[in-house]
């Protein structure tokens, strides 16, 4: 059996959207909206993170993500497997901790 660590991982958007006009702002809200219901996590402003269990999976969600992004957005992702999601750093300041990813309640049963 394959070790899953590997298979698995993280698909990671990052995204630069215009906020200068009404309309803007609403397609930056819409955009935001829509990668939440998708279940994509908060990581930073401008960075979202949602876990996916096979490279199938990660086709789907950047083909998703292509069709909702706005006019003028600048978007890129970037699929990270559990090995390297884990490996990640977390600066507070001065201080670094090492974090352990924490997986959306629909991997708990895997």
């Amino acid at each position: 059996m394959e070790n899953l660590n590997y298979k698995m991982g993280w698909l990671l958007v990052f995204f630069d959207l215009p906020t200068t006009t009404p309309e803007d702002r609403k397609n930056y809200t819409e955009f935001r909206k829509k990668l939440l219901d998708d279940g994509y996590q908060m990581i930073q402003f401008s960075v979202y993170a949602r876990s996916c269990v096979t490279h199938e999976r990660v086709e789907t969600h950047t083909r998703r993500i292509r069709q909702m992004i706005p006019p003028d957005g600048n978007v890129s992702c970037l699929f990270v497997t559990n090995i390297q999601w884990g490996n990640m750093y977390v600066f507070h300041g001065p201080s670094v901790d090492k974090i352990t990813p924490t997986m959306p309640e629909q991997l708990l049963f895997w």
